[in-house]
Formats: structure tokens, sequence, C-alpha cells
């Protein structure tokens, strides 16, 4: 639909949208009812946000705004230019907050014996025990150098930490010295008066700079890093047809690491001088400067938060949740024969991933098992799902896994799999094409005892990563219904043979089988409430960028279908616009997990449809990606997404709803309080104790808590009220 000058704004830019999220991130580090050293994770977290954001987003519009000066948003109609002053103008207010936030938190450590020591603030014995470190272990591994004639500007490296110095001479000529100061030594310098006390490293270098340029006068010195754009340009990279596509991905890689910088930061005292230098060789304009007042990197955070747990410092930290057992499943039973007999769902981090690597395992081990397809996109360092299509494969069975090459920071990773697959004998492909491969499918085919075929199919929401399954709410659905299975093959072979799938029976596969159809949903709840029917559209994704499926939610709006959306992350769609999206409620939570599932719920009662998905509601998912989502037909697990969907509409803790001017507020509904992350892991510990319980009772055994509940009182009792 199109919007006149004199109807209100309905859209929202997608890089001021991600911003808005990363500051909800941000915002959980200022929580005082979160533990000190989980605020410290998310005050990392959102540094390292922020980076990526810079390298692809800010990468990739700083390159049209070169190449397609005139190219603009199609919602808010901003050129890139446009779209980049909005962004350094918000990151200004972001940089801000949180340097106040990390203040904050200084001060709270410190209340706990955790302290990020201030040079100058030290002790007389402290700065000898520092300067004699520096000079000792510190000082032979630096590599400074002058800039002048004989010493061209350094190549600089990503995000990586230096400390720039002003150098005068005799002869009162000025010039820069730079020094990069991360040197292969530990980050964290500790201090051995007091524990849990320490100095960052480049504030070392950066306050005993001085020895390493005897015979000058040092005028003026700062921390600084830069971020280069990472957007790199896949075309460019395969047009040499002579290189294979892995080894093209690994030149590409290399070239990424010498993209042109798009930030500069500073922590601290940079002078005009040292600015504008750096500014002029690095090809950098003033918008692009940020100042800091606490460290630029934060990755630190993790190592610190590692360091307190193997002290035992556990109050510091969230208490612990295991994820639990499926009551869906018998544990120690085989997986494959209990899908044939009943769909399964899965929910992680609350219930376990176990049961889907059985599965494969399983797979691997099985005579009956003709084939194994499955689709990688990001998965684990010691990767127990790949170890198991390799014994699949080194047992000789038909193995064929698409490894998405292309899966942005995850390609190394993703190569060196691919390498140790093709190894083992399995068929390994790098996508579709120009389509990259994102969806989470598996099929599984087996000779049936009675010699036919049969398929056990998985679909899901998240990658197939152990780490990640602990850390990120996502679903999987494994099913025996032959034709997911038969739907699964036609969309494996469409990209063995380079030709995406057009139409299928039960599964959506985009990219030419999903958007049409999911729009097809909303014309039909339109229909209804036009009828004057129920009607219901019910959405959880991690983004909402497609203009055109915006366009048929806001008439769906306007024909008075309620339209309930989580959406974590992206939303260019504004919400509650009187006349326009007002049926519209769109929520956002960041909690103690990753949301990442996605689940789309059209109709109500018989007409109700539920399917579960890899894809966002993002034009790239919908038509330059292979995606897949598949129905729920099990009337019970359809009821407990449904139930999923009302706890996170219902979550006041960390529910933020989006509002009609694209800001977000805490959800206020009235009642108790409700933290959907943790209410649903609640959940699963009753739901496994109850199936513990009545296996047990069955099996004559004594009964046994669920894992990881400790007895009243405990820990986790005081988190669950038990």
């Amino acid at each position: 639909m199109r919007v006149g000058q004199d109807q209100p704004v309905l859209y929202q830019n997608r890089e001021l949208s991600w911003l808005k999220f990363n500051q909800r991130v941000l915002e959980q580090a200022c929580d005082p009812s979160i533990p000190l050293m989980e605020r410290m994770k998310f005050i990392s977290i959102f540094s390292n946000n922020l980076d990526e954001f810079f390298m692809v987003r800010v990468g990739s519009l700083t390159d049209a705004a070169l190449l397609e000066p005139d190219l603009l948003d199609n919602k808010t109609g901003m050129s890139p230019a446009q779209q980049l002053t909005a962004i350094f103008a918000q990151c200004r207010g972001l940089t801000s907050q949180k340097d106040t936030v990390y203040r904050r938190l200084l001060m709270d450590a410190a209340q706990v014996g955790i302290e990020q020591l201030d040079i100058d603030l030290a002790a007389e014995q402290e700065q000898r025990f520092l300067e004699e470190y520096f000079l000792r272990e510190v000082m032979p591994l630096l590599s400074p150098q002058i800039i002048d004639k004989h010493h061209p500007f350094p190549f600089l490296k990503n995000k990586e930490t230096y400390v720039c110095v002003q150098l005068q001479t005799k002869g009162e000529f000025v010039k820069l010295g730079i020094i990069p100061a991360l040197s292969g030594l530990e980050r964290m310098v500790p201090l051995p008066f007091r524990k849990n006390a320490f100095v960052l490293l480049e504030e070392l270098v950066l306050h005993y700079c001085e020895h390493i340029f005897q015979g000058y006068t040092v005028v003026g010195k700062t921390i600084f890093r830069i971020t280069r754009n990472a957007d790199i340009n896949m075309d460019e990279a395969f047009y040499d047809h002579e290189l294979d596509y892995r080894s093209a991905m690994e030149r590409l890689l290399k070239n990424r690491r010498r993209l042109m910088p798009v930030r500069i930061q500073f922590q601290g005292g940079a002078n005009g001088a040292i600015v504008e230098q750096l500014c002029r060789k690095l090809e950098l304009s003033q918008e692009r400067v940020f100042f800091y007042q606490t460290p630029l990197d934060m990755s630190f955070g993790f190592a610190l938060c590692a360091q307190l747990e193997r002290q035992g410092r556990r109050e510091l930290f969230y208490p612990p949740l295991t994820p639990q057992e499926s009551p869906l499943l018998r544990t120690g039973q085989p997986v494959i024969p209990q899908v044939e007999r009943k769909d399964v769902l899965l929910a992680y981090p609350f219930e376990s991933m176990k049961p889907f690597i059985s599965l494969l395992e399983e797979a691997a081990e099985d005579p009956s098992v003709l084939s194994i397809k499955m689709t990688l996109y990001r998965v684990a360092r010691e990767s127990q799902v790949v170890a198991a299509l390799i014994k699949a494969a080194e047992r000789g069975k038909e193995v064929h896994v698409v490894v998405e090459l292309r899966a942005r920071f995850d390609e190394e990773n993703n190569i060196e799999w691919s390498k140790r697959l093709e190894e083992a004998g399995a068929n390994v492909v790098y996508g579709l094409g120009a389509y990259k491969v994102h969806s989470k499918l598996l099929v599984i085919t087996r000779k049936k005892p009675d010699g036919s075929l049969g398929f056990i199919t998985q679909v899901g929401t998240g990658n197939y990563n152990e780490s990640t399954a602990k850390l990120y709410t996502d679903l999987c659905l494994i099913t025996a219904n032959r034709e997911f299975g038969e739907d699964g093959t036609r969309i494996f072979n469409g990209i063995l043979t380079d030709q995406p799938v057009e139409q299928v029976r039960h599964l959506l596969a985009a990219p030419k089988a999903m958007k049409q159809v999911l729009l097809s949903y909303i014309d039909e709840e339109i229909r209804q409430a036009r009828q004057g029917k129920p009607a219901r559209i019910w959405i959880k994704i991690n983004s909402l960028t497609d203009k055109e499926v915006i366009d048929r939610l806001i008439q769906a709006s306007m024909a008075g279908v309620p339209i309930r959306m989580v959406i974590r992350g992206i939303c260019c769609l504004r919400a509650g616009v009187p006349g326009y999206t007002d049926h519209i409620q769109v929520v956002s939570i960041v909690g103690r997990f990753l949301e990442h599932s996605r689940i789309y719920v059209f109709g109500v009662g018989e007409r109700c449809r539920v399917y579960i998905s890899s894809a966002d509601l993002m034009t790239r998912n919908m038509e330059r990606r292979v995606e897949v989502a598949a129905p729920v037909y099990d009337a019970s697990l359809k009821e407990r997404l449904i139930h999923l969907l009302e706890v996170e509409f219902s979550d006041n803790v960390k529910g933020r709803q989006l509002l009609e001017n694209g800001e977000y507020q805490p959800v206020e509904n009235g009642k108790p309080p409700i933290d959907s992350q943790i209410d649903l892991y609640k959940l699963a510990y009753s739901r496994a104790e109850r199936a513990a319980k009545a296996a047990q009772e069955s099996a004559g055994r004594p009964i046994a808590r669920a894992k990881g509940r400790r007895k009243r009182g405990g820990l986790l009792g005081r988190l669950f009220g038990w």
C-alpha cells in the first residue's frame, strides 16, 4: 500500500530499528536485578553487536553511498547518505550510554572486590610493579613505528587496539608514533597485591609509552581502533571460474581483512591533531569518529567472567539451569521408532538437544538407513552433529550435506568442516547459486521392513549447534510423515541440481514457494474479518523488514484482524497508529537467552495453521535464501506453541512494547511478574518431572527429580519458588 503525505508514518528504517534493539541489550547491563557478571556479558554483547553492525550494515551503506547514491530505502525514502548520518547520530547517544553503564558496573564490581585499576590513582607500590612489568614483559614484544617519509603509515588491522602518540623532537618537529597494544599477552594484567584487580594492557602501554620513544617528547597520546568494512562482494569473488567455490571463499576471506575503514574510535584524550592526522591517513570523515571514556574492546568481559567462574563466585552469575529431557521421548530408547509413532517437538534451551544428536547417531548405525541429507549453516567448533555425519559416510551410507560457506563470520569454521566431510566420503555442496541456504532441514531415508521407503524429517528454527542450543530459544520438529519426507527430498534435489523448488505439498520453501503462501494466509484472515468472522495472526520472528508483508499486515489491521507479534530485533512497522496499525501489537524480548525461534499462526479453531520456520519476514529470507517452514499438525504440539506465544506476549519483566512513535516501553499488563524465558524453563522442569514420575511408577522404581533440580530451598528452588 502507498502512504500519502497526509497519512501518518507507518514505517521505520531498518538500521535505526536495529540500533534500538541493541539499546535494549545495553539496558540489560544496567538492570540491578541481573547478577553483576551477567550484566558485564550484556555490555560485551552490546559492543560486539555494534562492531558487526558497522562492519556489515554501515559497510554496505558506505558502498551504496559511493556506487548508488540515489538508491532509496523503500520504506522511509532515505538515501544511503541520509541513513548513515542518522546512524552516526544515534550511535553517539549509544556511546554516551555505554560509558555511563560501564562506570556503574565498575562501581558495583568494586563493592564485591573486582576492580579495573586507574594507573594514575594506583598506590606507589602498584605503580612500581606495573612499570617493571611493562619494561620486562610487555615492551620487548611491542612493535612501535613512527610515521614519516621513511616509515609509511602501517596497515591497521580490523578491531585491533592501538596506541597513537604525538612526538616532538628538539627541533620542534612533530610526528606520529603507533604501537599495536595487544601483543599476544593476556589483556587483563593482574595486580599481585589485590585479588581480582587488574589493568588493561592497552592502558598500561598508553601510560608507559614514554619508555618506547626515548629521544622524543610525548605531547599527546590516545588509544584507538578502527572498524573495517566486512560486506564482501560474493559475485566478484566467484567471477574467476578457474577457482572452485571453497577456494574462492578462502581468498575472499583474506581480502576482507583489508577492506576500507568505516569507523575510528578513541578512548580518552585524543587531541585534535592526532584525530585529524589519523582521519586523513585513513580517509575517514569526522562524522565517523567516536570518542569513549571506557574501553573500546569489551571482549575482556567474557574472560573476566570465566576467571570468576573458576573461582566459584556463583553469586555473580545467573543460577544454573539444565536443559530437560523431552517428555515426548523415552530416555535411553531409540529415537526413530518413537518418532514413527508420533511427531516430536523439542524446545531449546528448555529441553535438551541430545535426542536430536541421538537421532543422527542412530541413523549412522542403522543398516536400514539408505541416505542422510542435511543443511548446515552454523555448527559448533567441536560438532557432534558433523561427527555423526562423518560416521555415517564412513559406514558407506549416502550422505549429502549442504554447507553454507557464506554464513557470515563462520566461514572459516564451515570451510574446515566441509573438508573433513569430503574426506569421510560425504557429498558436499556449497549452496544454490546466488541463494544462501539458511534452512534447517534434515531428511533420513530408510528401507522399512515391508520393503517400502520411509522418511524421518526434521525442520528447525535454529542452527545445528550444541553450544547455542543452550543459549538460544529454538524449536525442532521431527516427524515420520512420509509426505514431509517427499517434500524435503524435493527441496534437496532442487539444491543439488541448482533449481530451487517451486512447489511442495506441506512444507513452505523460499525463495519460490513461501512468501506468496504466507501472503495468501494473511489475505484469508482479512476475508474472515471483513465477513465478521473470528480471525487471528500471531507471529514470532527476529526481524520484520519486507515491505510487501508489512503492507499486507497493515491491510489486515485496517480490516480488524487482531495481530500480535514477538519481534526480537528489527521491526520496520510502526504499531498502534490509529486507523492503520492499531490492531497490531509488537513485543520485543531481550533476556537471559537469545530469542531465535520463528513461529507463524494464522486463523482460529479448525482453521488454525501453525508453522515453525528458519525464516524471518525479511526480503532477503523470502526472496534470496533457501528457507523452510513446517506446518505443525499434531493438536497437542499446536496447543503447546500457542501457549508459548501467550506466555511471551504476557512477559512484563523482559518484554518491551513497540509504541506508535517507534520507541519501546516496558510491557504493563497488570499481571504478576512474568519472565517468559524463566517461566518456560519452569514448565520444562515440571513436564520432565511428571514424565519421569509416570515412567518410574509404571516400572516400580523410586522417583527421581528433574535433571538439574535441587531439593526445596536450594538455588533452583529459590528461583522457581519451589
